[in-house]
């Protein structure tokens, strides 16, 4: 299990927000309805410019799911299949658990843009003067900031 207080308080909110109220059951149940009426067409997104038109999203890949649920076997399986997907679309397993080992969720959608940022789950141990990288990502320093100065650390130790 993921020691991340933060991670945890997600689920505990998702959790609830789908739990007992009773509108939410209403509403769940009148798009539940809404859709069964609808033709049933996969979940579409842009694709590259260059190519033009859509491109269908693929359901959660198994393998990403069952990774998730060994860490997180107290997660709802709609938010492990959420977030295999968006991990399914950037990377391979081996890398979503390697984010993992190194502190941060693949539940946490901040590595994604950590990822899409330049860092690498080994960058994450890092230090940045007293910090390492994830103690100044999670006290709110910029990637850019992140990558920056590492890039200057790298720089000047190889001067």
């Amino acid at each position: 299990m993921v020691g991340d207080s933060e991670i945890n308080q997600i689920i505990r909110e998702w959790t609830a927000e789908r739990s007992g109220d009773p509108e939410l059951r209403e509403v769940d149940q009148i798009r539940t309805a809404w859709l069964a009426e609808a033709p049933p067409t996969p979940p579409r997104i842009p694709a590259q410019r260059r190519t033009g038109g859509l491109t269908a999203v693929e359901p959660a890949h198994p393998a990403f799911v069952a990774a998730m649920a060994r860490r997180l076997p107290d997660a709802p399986a709609e938010l492990l299949a959420a977030a295999a997907r968006w991990w399914q679309m950037v990377g391979e397993v081996a890398e979503a658990e390697q984010w993992w080992d190194a502190g941060v969720s693949p539940l946490d959608q901040r590595a994604l843009d950590w990822r899409v940022a330049g860092l690498k789950p080994s960058d994450l141990a890092r230090r940045l003067g007293p910090l390492t990288v994830l103690e100044h990502l999670r006290r709110g320093s910029a990637p850019a900031w992140c990558v920056a100065r590492l890039q200057r650390q790298r720089r000047d130790g190889a001067a």
